[in-house]
């Protein structure tokens, strides 16, 4: 398909992957460009291209010193700005057209919940049910690709150990449920503290934690947490986080004060 000019809808589902993509992945060998390609009738190489085209859009990777290719049409330049103002429905928009058929199944951890998700369900899966879970599942991918699949306190960098945690809660502001700016890259424990209001992130970008966890009358939980009091979380990659959603969370759940039982 050389030369074949990309539709909306193939544009708008190669943007859907980018942004679940770390940067040093987008690469023709990559197994999910090389199935995009294949649902395309398109080659690896085209996409990755595609890919390396949106990270020239992309102010943070410009910012970092890496660039990528100066071919962004306009037509990806229109994507890509209504994709970060209405991510719910862009979302929902590229999933329409993604495969029908998944390879595997994906396990979605967010610190709401923790499920299997099996991407693409059948038709008897409510549209509520496949919104909520298809943009879980994509808020995952993109907040661990956003730090580079390591967490932002401890630099964890195992996936399987790695929640996406909302900062404003799922809840409390529907609209910005999937944008990846309301999302920090946390290990399970350090997920659990930021939900139960046991850990914030102050103005300057550094850790913040609870008297009850750093004056506990556990040696082993003041040892756990004590080392990163006062530490800057690790720079995002693409989508710093907003700091309207880190101030909510910071004003609004946070508990610095030592809590009794």
């Amino acid at each position: 398909m050389a030369g074949v000019r990309w539709s909306e809808a193939e544009t708008k589902r190669a943007l859907y992957l980018y942004f679940q993509l770390p940067f040093g992945q987008l690469h023709q060998g990559n197994h999910e460009i090389i199935a995009l390609a294949r649902d395309f009738g398109r080659t690896p190489s085209s996409i990755a291209m595609k890919l390396a085209n949106f990270a020239s859009l992309d102010p943070k990777i410009r910012e970092s010193g890496r660039t990528g290719l100066e071919g962004a049409s306009a037509q990806d330049k229109q994507i890509w700005a209504e994709f970060n103002s209405d991510w719910t429905r862009l979302i929902m928009d590229a999933e329409a057209i993604a495969p029908s058929r998944p390879a595997s199944k994906a396990t979605l951890h967010d610190s709401a919940n923790v499920a299997t998700y099996e991407p693409f369900a059948g038709p008897t899966t409510t549209s509520a049910m496949i919104e909520q879970r298809v943009g879980q599942n994509f808020f995952r991918r993109a907040v661990l690709a956003n730090y580079d699949n390591k967490c932002c306190v401890t630099g964890i960098a195992d996936a399987r150990l790695l929640n996406a945690s909302h900062i404003k809660p799922w809840a409390a502001d529907e609209k910005n449920r999937h944008n990846p700016r309301n999302g920090l890259c946390l290990s399970a424990t350090f997920d659990r503290a930021f939900d139960r209001g046991l850990m914030a992130v102050d103005e300057t970008g550094r850790a913040r934690f609870s008297k009850t966890l750093l004056e506990s009358a556990s040696v082993e939980t003041r040892a756990f947490f004590d080392p990163y009091e006062g530490q800057p979380i690790l720079l995002a990659s693409r989508f710093d986080p907003d700091p309207e959603f880190l101030d909510f969370h910071r004003t609004t759940l946070f508990k610095p004060e030592r809590i009794h039982a």
